[in-house]
């Protein structure tokens, strides 16, 4: 059974008043809230926006983008792009937008309504169409990629994005069981897998790793990540921030090095002029990594893998 608009939009925003303070909001500033998913950041951060401040959302889900345009059609401030954050800057050029902006907020990996929703395809839990696409008018579905994918590439990416040690017998099987019926559904993948590994981790399914690999994959998610970042230095304005939240190791590694590379100044040798301009790095970090609250995993234990870390331009 689908489940309805009111309760796909049922979402608990990780870490709210965390980034949203973070952000350091201006009242006439401009901020991008490249992730929108529900609307959660944004919301909170429009409470702090003044009328000349300027708020741009994107989100690559079709659902999510609807609800943007719905909740914020009479409100001036907002501005609503379809896309991925990786492109943060053309939906500021769409917004009439040419200053450097004072913040940009990524909430990344799938959300609670995407995960709740059995047709998207996220959940091994759900029976639904085998999707896992963010953005549902383009590209290959989970099911699509498997259906055609070679065993290895099929096991380079189980690995890869889920360090699933059966990723090689996982992307045998797949080709194998294809040959005969090819794979639609969620609880098709997942029994597959559950056939495959029979050393189980505790508390954990076998097909954990296996559908968190896909997912990135067919959404090309740590690329718009890395992309994303190499944007960040020249669209900040000074004094302007960067705030990142990230659920899994993958995502936190690219976060953590691309911060930690342009808050160190450069190796320059012993000896040579130099101004201190030259050595000044774009970016400083602001504070230690944050995680979520004993309170908030305990109302939410999606956010227990939560970490968030903040960058700000440097004037």
């Amino acid at each position: 059974m689908v489940a309805s608009i009111g309760e796909i939009w049922k979402h608990d925003t990780v870490l709210l008043d965390e980034a949203v303070a973070a952000l350091a909001i201006q009242p006439a500033g401009i901020y991008v809230d490249g992730t929108y998913g529900r609307g959660g950041h944004s919301a909170l951060l429009l409470q702090q926006l003044g009328a000349n401040g300027r708020l741009i959302v994107i989100d690559k889900d079709p659902v999510a983008i609807a609800h943007a345009r719905e909740r914020y059609a009479h409100d001036a401030r907002v501005f609503v792009w379809h896309g991925s954050f990786r492109d943060f800057p053309q939906a500021v050029l769409a917004a009439g937008i040419t200053d450097k902006i004072d913040g940009l907020l990524l909430d990344l990996g799938v959300s609670s309504p995407q995960l709740d929703d059995a047709e998207r395809g996220f959940s091994f839990m759900r029976e639904g169409q085998l999707d896992m696409r963010m953005d549902t008018s383009k590209g290959l579905s989970a099911a699509d990629w498997l259906n055609q994918a070679s065993d290895t590439e099929i096991a380079d990416v189980l690995w890869r994005y889920g360090e699933e040690r059966f990723s090689r017998q996982i992307g045998r099987e797949i080709v194998r069981i294809r040959q005969q019926t090819p794979l639609q559904t969620t609880t098709q993948l997942a029994d597959l897998i559950a056939s495959v590994i029979r050393k189980r981790e505790l508390g954990k399914h076998p097909a954990t790793r296996s559908f968190q690999a896909i997912r990135i994959k067919v959404n090309q998610e740590l690329d718009d990540v890395e992309a994303c970042l190499q944007h960040a230095v020249d669209s900040l304005a000074p004094g302007g921030r960067l705030v990142v939240i990230s659920f899994h190791s993958l995502e936190d590694r690219i976060v953590k090095h691309y911060l930690r590379d342009v808050s160190t100044p450069p190796n320059i040798p012993r000896g040579l002029p130099v101004m201190p301009k030259m050595i000044q790095p774009p970016m400083r970090l602001i504070g230690k990594a944050v995680r979520p609250s004993d309170a908030e995993v305990q109302g939410n234990v999606r956010s227990r893998s939560a970490i968030m870390r903040i960058g700000e331009r440097v004037a």
